[in-house]
């Protein structure tokens, strides 16, 4: 009798990117958090990009340069934004769609209105709009030698189970982690975007030059103050787990305007 041959499993294939730059301790830490649960392949710039939102580069040419500075992972620095990392690599280096893209791990919070600006939520909204099962990363600590040990056993937790979930192509989600040991954490929280901002103000001052410059400084407001939002989490010592959506339109008032507007 013929022994029917088992075709093999082929590992999930695992987009790692960011926007504090390929060299960042966050993304070598979340590179550490999800080895053996797939293939690894980081794509990410070759400079710090918070801020950049979802740019994409559209008048200069873009540049991949492939480095070993993950000992054996398939990695590239790239020129571009966060969002032009996951666009080549899905386009030049996987040459395929990757079963789940991952991006941070982001120094500092994204939470609340963060995730517009946040230039490492946009890397993993560009994956979502590709149809891929991504997360964003970030840790509460803006410190360089901020610890990642408690971000590393939440990520790890999270990637398996959107690995797991055979329906959750559509899946997108904005993750934060409190600035304290795994010990002290409570668990996730399933929650919403909380309505609140930052009050800006610009800092004016002379450069040696005499000429004036600004520096962007602000404070912190939450509006909302229900218990089910991410800022409420993130205060109560929880991992902040937002499903996000980037369909901009405000139903609601769609509904408001079709019934009161007439054209």
């Amino acid at each position: 009798m013929a022994v029917k041959k088992v075709k093999k499993e082929e590992k999930p294939v695992i987009l790692i990117t960011n926007d504090d730059g390929i060299a960042a301790p966050g993304i070598k830490s979340l590179v550490e958090a999800v080895k053996g649960l797939g293939k690894i392949v980081v794509v990410a710039p070759d400079k710090p990009q918070s801020g950049m939102g979802h740019a994409i580069t559209i008048g200069h040419p873009l540049r991949l340069v492939k480095t070993d500075i993950y000992n054996g992972v398939l990695a590239y620095s790239c020129s571009g934004t966060p969002v032009d990392c996951v666009k080549l690599a899905v386009d030049k280096v996987l040459r395929r769609k990757p079963d789940i893209c991952l991006s941070g791990i982001n120094h500092g919070p994204n939470h609340s209105i963060n995730v517009i600006y946040s230039g490492t939520m946009s890397a993993a909204m560009e994956a979502a709009i590709e149809r891929i099962p991504a997360i964003g990363f970030s840790l509460m600590d803006f410190s360089i030698d901020a610890d990642f040990s408690a971000s590393q056993y939440f990520a790890r937790i999270l990637v398996e189970k959107m690995l797991n979930d055979k329906n959750g192509e559509s899946i997108l989600l904005n993750v934060n982690i409190p600035k304290l040991p795994v010990s002290a954490i409570k668990g996730f929280k399933i929650c919403k975007q909380a309505n609140a901002k930052y009050k800006e103000t610009f800092l004016e001052r002379t450069d040696p030059h005499g000429r004036k410059y600004y520096w962007l400084t602000g404070e912190f407001i939450n509006y909302d103050k229900s218990e089910d939002t991410d800022v409420w989490a993130l205060a109560n010592d929880y991992v902040s787990v937002v499903p996000v959506e980037f369909d901009f339109t405000a139903y609601d008032v769609k509904k408001k305007l079709e019934k009161k507007w007439k054209f």
